[in-house]
């Protein structure tokens, strides 16, 4: 082999690697804040790197996740990058960051703030009904010298639109208050410091002797309304940390060795939650890459209907019934397609259009390239939709012991869609954008989208539709047996003999029975053969028409689909060596992406993942129920 051919494979295995020197934060070490409207990402040197404002799906302000120069704001000390320490107020999404520099002691509390609702919110408006609380349309940091002195700087440096438009900046008569505008957007910078104007960037440099405090914030609410000095500041701290564990308080208390990861998860799920309209994002990012340097990156900030039972299963298990019945509200508004099937997501605030573009601006992190806002895969045939909400449908009334009026025409419709859709091949679960498929997880999932019809037909009385529906459930069993089968183990789709983790929903969703060989057999290969290391990948990308080139990390959510699938069929050691493994590549925060680079260590994908976080709750639960099963037999 030539010098050259091998110095150009040397170079294509560099930028594959997920811990190629970068200036890039690793994705993992991203602090998450959420005012249950919009999320913010914080890297440890107290830079913000991602907000969209005013809502999770905006355009960006801070973007420098994806492009060094997309904008950032640095509350920290001068200088000094690498904290003593960070971690969440327990019971909340209020960051606590401790830096030691050469001459003192600070401390760095942050929050997209909450409080006692005002009255209506203009800025996103709320098509549920409103609770006490509410954003205060904030982010709130405040500073306090613990011992010595420590210079502080304040840097802020907001680029709209994605990063392709500078703001305008204008000084008030307050030294400590500045407007930036852009892009019909304009935020209010406040500060007890004295601010100053550099190019696209307002700074403040101030040194603080110990027991002196400082503040700042950015505002975007109606009358951009701030805080007025540096106990407001706090105070509206305060008041987050009092919302966060208020309602984490209502949540099932689980006295158990999992209980700070179920605990983060159920943070994490209502941080990615929208308020306004009870719908909850896939995750609060677009384009982090699920290849290092690649083309598999998508836009998450958007609700999918697959996600619909599994958050309905989580909510339900923590006895979060208001946030369980908030999400089944907002599926039950959606507009459905002409057929009277819903789209396989769509937007948080329910829209249909999810049209895919680039943001040829952004170099995309650590090169990954293009930057995509909006999904393509929003129009593609997906039967397995039919399923996730119809269970969902039949977990809530189960719950609630009533079916909502409301919800039986989006009963009958997905009944129907799936009666005529399930023998025709789709894009499945993972939206592969290669050819359609005859996918076994959309087929079983079509089964569940019957089989819960079928119950739910039974509870509201209609015995003919129970049968009916009952009948068609049985006819799709009946072929995923015959078809998806081979050597004992079901497969991918019906024309080949490789594996995909989204069988193990055959477990999940009751479609075998806990003691079947079948069942049995397609859990173990999966353990065995579409690992990397003991974690598990989706498929194989070199089996596997996705329309994609390079190669992906494991899943998490699939790694956590197998310790319940593991706990289903009996092998709860194995289940639990999984789920203890799988917790300690937590981030240092205690968040999950959605990939996992076995070879590196690092997260890949949009963060934080709620489907991650949900699958990480479900199996928690299987393996906290096995073990208190014996206690009572």
């Amino acid at each position: 082999m030539s010098a050259r051919k091998s110095a150009e494979i040397g170079q294509r295995e560099r930028v594959q690697s997920a811990a190629m020197p970068s200036p890039f934060t690793p994705i993992a070490d991203y602090a998450f804040l959420s005012d249950c409207h919009t999320g913010a990402l914080v890297a440890p040197d107290g830079t913000v790197d991602w907000l969209c404002v005013p809502r999770f799906d905006a355009p960006s302000i801070f973007g420098s996740l994806l492009d060094r120069g997309a904008g950032g704001f640095r509350f920290a000390p001068f200088g000094v990058n690498v904290p003593a320490a960070r971690a969440y107020e327990p019971g909340t999404n209020t960051l606590v960051t401790t830096w030691n520099t050469a001459t003192g002691w600070v401390e760095v509390r942050e929050a997209l703030t909450m409080g006692t609702r005002q009255g209506p919110d203009m800025v996103t408006p709320h098509t549920r009904p409103p609770a006490d609380a509410d954003t205060d349309h904030l982010l709130v940091r405040t500073v306090l010298c613990l011992e010595g002195q420590v210079e502080v700087e304040l840097t802020c440096e907001p680029v709209f639109d994605y990063g392709r438009t500078a703001g305008e900046w204008t000084l008030s008569g307050d030294p400590g208050r500045a407007d930036v505008t852009a892009a019909g957007l304009t935020v209010r910078l406040a500060t007890n410091m004295a601010l100053g104007i550099e190019g696209g960037r307002a700074r403040a440099r101030h040194t603080l002797a110990a027991g002196e405090r400082a503040y700042c914030a950015l505002s975007w609410s109606e009358d951009l309304a701030s805080p007025v000095d540096v106990d407001d500041a706090e105070s509206r701290l305060a008041a987050t940390g009092r919302f966060w564990r208020n309602w984490l308080s209502r949540s099932r208390s689980v006295d158990h060795r999992f209980r700070n990861a179920i605990e983060r998860s159920a943070l994490a799920i209502k941080g990615l939650t929208y308020m306004p309209t009870g719908a909850t994002i896939a995750a609060l990012t677009t384009s982090l890459p699920e290849t290092p340097g690649g083309e598999r990156n998508w836009d998450y900030r958007y609700t999918w209907m697959r996600d619909s039972t599994f958050t309905l299963q989580a909510l339900h298990y923590l006895n979060l019934d208001w946030e369980a019945d908030e999400f089944m509200q907002f599926v039950a508004d959606l507009e459905p397609n002409d057929d009277g099937s819903l789209q396989i997501m769509y937007g948080i605030d329910g829209r249909r259009d999810l049209t895919e573009s680039t943001v040829a601006e952004m170099s995309g992190y650590a090169g990954a390239h293009p930057v995509r806002i909006g999904n393509g895969a929003f129009d593609q045939r997906q039967n397995d939709v039919f399923g996730a909400v119809l269970d969902s449908i039949l977990l809530h009334t189960r719950r609630s012991q009533r079916l909502p009026r409301r919800l039986w025409p989006v009963v009958q419709a997905q009944a129907e869609c799936a009666t005529k859709a399930w023998r025709s091949p789709d894009q499945g679960i993972w939206e592969a954008r290669g050819k359609p498929r005859h996918y076994v997880s959309s087929k079983l999932v079509c089964w569940v989208a019957m089989d819960r019809a079928a119950k739910l037909a039974e509870i509201r009385g209609d015995a003919d539709l129970k049968a009916e529906w009952q009948v068609t459930a049985d006819e799709i069993h009946d072929d995923v047996m015959e078809h998806g089968v081979r050597d004992g183990v079901l497969r991918q789709h019906y024309e080949t003999d490789s594996l995909d983790a989204s069988t193990l929903l055959a477990a999940l969703f009751g479609f075998l029975p806990h003691d079947d060989d079948v069942l049995r057999g397609s859990v173990l290969a999966i353990a065995q053969d579409l690992t990397e290391h003991g974690y598990v990948l989706r498929y194989r990308t070199d089996e596997t028409d996705d329309g994609l080139s390079g190669k992906e990390g494991t899943f998490l959510i699939c790694s956590f689909w197998l310790v319940s699938a593991l706990a289903i069929i009996g092998e709860e050691q194995r289940a639990r060596d999984l789920m203890e493994r799988l917790l300690r590549v937590a981030s240092p925060l205690g968040l999950f992406a959605e990939e996992f680079d076995t070879g590196t260590g690092r997260h890949l994908g949009n963060f934080p993942q709620a489907f991650s976080h949900l699958a990480l709750i479900e199996a928690a639960a299987r393996i906290i129920v096995a073990e208190a099963v014996p206690e009572f037999t």
